[in-house]
């Protein structure tokens, strides 16, 4: 993710210039970050940042993995990197 004037905008490609902060493309950690203003805190500014842009592309991502059955768990299996569950 990556700050935009006074909103926060997806960067799936990590090749915009400036500060960064990572989030995993899932609702809840969204929801975690937007609740804990990690946003903020990340791009070192002030005050609350507009992340429509970013819930909109996690929203599609989970909708496409969703879909199309490509979890993160596999994506991990594929990329041949060891896969912890949870109990």
């Amino acid at each position: 993710m990556a700050e935009n004037g006074r909103g926060v905008v997806p960067d799936p490609g990590r090749r915009r210039s400036g500060r960064g902060a990572w989030l995993h493309p899932d609702p809840a950690c969204l929801r975690s970050a937007e609740r804990r203003r990690a946003f903020s805190r990340a791009l070192r500014v002030r005050g609350q940042l507009d992340s429509t842009t970013v819930q909109a592309y996690v929203e599609q991502v989970a909708h496409e993995q969703a879909n199309t059955g490509f979890s993160r768990t596999r994506q991990l299996e594929e990329a041949g990197r060891p896969v912890m569950n949870q109990p």
